[in-house]
């Protein structure tokens, strides 16, 4: 049965959790795909530094990859509109053949910044498109009650990922070169679009010929669905601020902990994995957080503790503070990331997956590029200290909007829904 707000589901086809193999397969791509992310994550930093010597040319970097955000309303008539199956493949093989050819070609000495801006573009663009796709096609892969278990698990694997990769990512690098890194990354790809190949995901039938006139007419129908959905909109509010908070603090990570804190690539891999270690553990205890919080309160503390966190590590210098202030703001992030996947994909119509996920991302990234721009001005300015400080001033301010009273039923409106 379909509810007006509700996600239509097929549990009478799909399995119960621990018989989904389809899932376990999806969960296991996830965590390969994320490996080879946390790798490029130090690899890409450590390949600008070495080609300009300039944090303004990371930021410029960082900037070119959200850019496409832009596009993220046309992501969801696609997702809604075409074989989501079809896009993830494509999107995987893009990234497979971008990334190698990076890291191949820094490899050889040939690699040169004007590179690196078009590789991230489009690598940008491909990564905003697979997003939005897997986020409508998971819903079609659960019954309605594991859902909330499956975003937990996927974020979990994310952060074991944070734990393990960044660590060896490190060593290797520090052993051979920052572009194996690269190629880590692109075989990660490469093995996710056969994993992808093998899942059976289902796509309503659709009419592929879509008239522009039409597309602006199912982007709009996305966004008048958040607009109405006020727990979905207030979520996307608050996010639009700590994102562009968080921004300013990761864009400089590396560099900062390079330049500025003067650690070694192995022990800012560690670093890095240190805070997976927590973060994997607050991932997985969302599911049971929700039995006794509501959502709001959750959101509201996660977010408050993860600004509080990023404010803190502006003024460390020693290794042990640096990683107990990253290992708290993942934890929270990661506590934070099934929940507001969960309402989304709780309160919309299986037509609209796509569009609303596109609609959420735009209205909350839209300021990506030009916070990770504005970090590589500020640190070229005044230092990556001041820009990581003013990051966790913002989203640890942005936190106080998820306590709009629209966030106050979300519970029972969800508990509703799932029952």
């Amino acid at each position: 049965m379909e509810s007006s707000v509700g996600q239509v589901y097929s549990d009478e086809k799909t399995p119960e959790f621990k018989r989904n193999y389809q899932v376990f397969r999806f969960i296991g791509g996830n965590l390969i795909s994320f490996f080879g992310d946390q790798i490029y994550l130090i690899a890409l930093p450590l390949i600008v530094l070495a080609l300009t010597g300039s944090p303004l040319s990371m930021g410029i970097v960082a900037a070119l990859e959200r850019l496409p955000i832009i596009i993220q309303p046309f992501t969801g008539v696609l997702a809604d509109r075409f074989n989501r199956k079809r896009i993830l493949m494509v999107c995987d093989l893009g990234r497979f053949v971008t990334i190698g050819l990076l890291g191949l070609l820094h490899m050889m000495n040939s690699l040169y910044i004007w590179e690196v801006y078009a590789g991230a573009l489009l690598v940008g663009v491909l990564t905003q498109v697979y997003n939005t796709s897997q986020f409508a096609s998971v819903p079609k892969l659960v019954q309605k009650k594991d859902l909330q278990l499956v975003n937990s698990i996927n974020t979990g694997i994310f952060q074991t990922a944070v734990f393990i990769a960044p660590g060896l990512g490190g060593i290797i690098i520090s052993i051979f070169n920052p572009g194996v890194g690269l190629l880590i990354n692109s075989i990660s790809f490469f093995i996710g679009f056969l994993i992808v190949l093998s899942l059976k995901i289902d796509s309503p039938d659709r009419n592929e010929n879509t008239r522009g006139s039409k597309i602006f007419a199912d982007i709009k129908e996305g966004f008048v669905f958040v607009l109405k959905q006020k727990p979905i909109l207030y979520t996307n509010i608050a996010m639009l601020f700590s994102i562009f908070g968080t921004t300013l603090f990761l864009t400089m990570l590396v560099i900062h902990l390079k330049s500025s804190v003067e650690l070694d690539t192995v022990h800012i891999g560690y670093l890095l994995s240190i805070g997976g270690v927590a973060a994997v553990g607050g991932a997985l205890v969302t599911n049971l957080l929700k039995r006794y919080f509501s959502y709001r309160r959750i959101l509201f503390l996660s977010g408050t503790i993860g600004g509080i966190s990023i404010i803190v590590f502006s003024f460390s210098d020693t290794f042990m503070w640096l990683a107990l202030m990253n290992a708290v703001g993942t934890i929270s992030a990661a506590i934070m990331s099934p929940c507001i996947v969960t309402i989304r994909q709780t309160l919309s119509p299986d037509h609209l997956l796509g569009r609303v996920q596109a609609t959420s991302r735009f209205m909350t990234w839209i300021l990506m590029p030009v916070a990770a721009l504005a970090a590589g001005i500020i640190a070229e300015q005044f230092g990556t200290e001041i820009t990581i400080l003013v990051g966790g001033i913002i989203a640890t301010i942005a936190s106080f909007i998820y306590l709009h009273p629209s966030l106050k039923k979300t519970n029972v409106i969800l508990n509703n829904i799932e029952n």
